[in-house]
C-alpha cells in the first residue's frame, strides 16, 4: 500500500472549542427571521399587492413571494402595485433580502476561511516547532507520560499526540496538544508530527511488536532524538533497544514489583506512591552539582542524593560524606515538591 504523503491534512492544533452546529443553527434562524419579517410586511399590505391567478394573497402567498423574493427567484407571480407596497419593498423588503445573501454567503465564506485559517495555522506550526515531545499512543499511559511532562514544567504546545483512533487524537487537541491522526509506524505520519526536530519520543501503543516498529521508524527520522517505549513482554526488551530506544520501560514487570512491595512494605509503596504522582510531597529530579563555601561541587541542600551519573555511567551508590563530585555530573535526586 503507497504511503499517505499529504502533508498536512491530518495535523490538528490545539484551540478554543468552537461548535460549529451553533452557528450554523444561528445563521439558519436568523434567516428564517428574514423570510418572516417579509412574509409578515406583504401580509399587512397584501390589498396591495395582486396575484395572477385572481385570489386575495393570504398567509401561504406571502410566505412563497418571501422565499422567491429572498432567494432572488422572483417568479413575478405576485407583485406590488401601489405606492406604499413598492415603497415597503425597497425599504424594507429588498434590504432583507441582501441580508439573506449576506447570511448564505457569508457562511460559506467563513467556512472556507475557517479551513484557510487552518491550514496556515499547520503550516507556520510545521516550520516553528522543534526541540518538541512526541507521544505515539494516547491511551491511559500516554495520558499520564503527557501529565507528566506538563508538571515537569514542558509547555503543552511543545507536546504532539499521534495515534490512529480519532476520538483519542480529539481528546490530545482538548487537551491542548498538536495532534496527528495516522499510523504512527509510518514515515508519513511521523513528518507531520515534525519527529525529525523532536526532543524525545514516547512510544506507548498496546502491542510489542507495534513498539518496535513504531521505534524503528522514529529512529530513522531522528538519529538524535532520546527515545523512551513501554513494553509488554520483557522478552521483548531486547527488540526494542536494537531498534533504537534509549529507555525500554518494562510495564508488567514494573507492576508486578509494586504488587509484591504492597504486600511486604507498604510503607515503601507510599512513598514511591508520592514519586510516581506528580504534585505530591516528594519527586524525582535530575540537577546539576551546587557550590559549597570552598568552591567545591556539592550535592545541593534539600535533597537526597540516590546516584551520580558521570558521562553516560551510572556510579554505584556510595556515601554523599565521602563522593568527590566532578563539575559536569549530573546527580539523581529525590526532593520535596514546590508545593509541599
Amino acid at each position: 500500500m503507497p504511503e499517505d504523503t499529504r502533508p498536512l491534512d491530518r495535523v490538528r492544533l490545539a484551540r478554543r472549542p468552537h461548535d460549529p452546529r451553533r452557528a450554523v443553527a444561528r445563521r439558519v434562524g436568523f434567516a428564517l427571521l428574514l423570510i418572516a419579517f417579509i412574509a409578515l410586511v406583504v401580509l399587512v399590505g397584501r390589498d396591495g399587492y395582486t396575484d395572477v391567478t385572481g385570489d386575495p394573497v393570504g398567509l401561504i402567498d406571502a410566505l412563497y413571494y418571501a422565499s422567491v423574493t429572498v432567494t432572488t427567484t422572483g417568479y413575478g407571480d405576485i407583485s406590488a402595485v401601489t405606492t406604499a407596497t413598492r415603497l415597503a419593498t425597497v425599504l424594507l423588503i429588498t434590504p432583507a433580502r441582501i441580508i439573506f445573501l449576506i447570511l448564505v454567503v457569508g457562511t460559506t465564506v467563513e467556512v472556507l476561511t475557517e479551513q484557510y485559517r487552518q491550514l496556515l495555522a499547520v503550516r507556520r506550526w510545521r516550520e516553528d516547532v522543534q526541540d518538541h515531545f512526541v507521544i505515539c499512543g494516547f491511551g491511559a499511559t500516554g495520558r499520564s507520560a503527557a501529565r507528566a511532562l506538563l508538571a515537569d514544567g514542558v509547555d503543552p504546545s511543545a507536546i504532539v499526540v499521534v495515534d490512529s483512533s480519532v476520538q483519542a487524537t480529539e481528546e490530545a487537541t482538548e487537551d491542548g496538544f498538536a495532534s496527528v491522526h495516522g499510523d504512527a509506524s509510518r514515515t508519513a505520519v511521523l513528518d507531520q508530527a515534525a519527529v525529525a526536530s523532536a526532543r524525545s519520543v514516547i512510544v506507548t501503543p498496546n502491542r510489542d511488536d507495534t513498539a518496535v516498529l513504531i521505534t524503528l521508524t522514529a529512529r530513522q527520522a531522528n538519529p538524535t532524538a532520546h527515545i523512551v517505549t513501554a513494553v509488554r513482554e520483557r522478552e521483548n526488551k531486547h527488540l526494542l533497544r536494537q531498534s533504537g530506544a534509549d529507555a525500554v520501560i518494562d510495564s508488567s514487570a514494573a507492576v508486578g514489583r509494586l504488587l509484591g512491595l504492597a504486600t511486604q512494605t507498604p510503607s515503601a509503596l507510599g512513598v514511591i506512591d508520592d514519586l510516581l504522582d506528580v504534585g505530591t510531597s516528594l519527586e524525582l529530579a535530575e540537577v546539576a552539582p551546587s557550590t559549597d563555601p570552598d568552591g567545591r561541587p556539592a550535592v545541593p541542600a534539600d535533597t537526597q542524593l540516590l546516584t551520580v551519573i558521570r558521562g553516560n555511567d551510572r556510579l554505584p551508590f556510595t556515601d554523599p560524606a565521602t563522593l568527590v563530585l566532578r563539575p559536569d555530573d549530573r546527580l539523581l535526586v529525590v526532593r520535596p515538591t514546590d508545593g509541599a
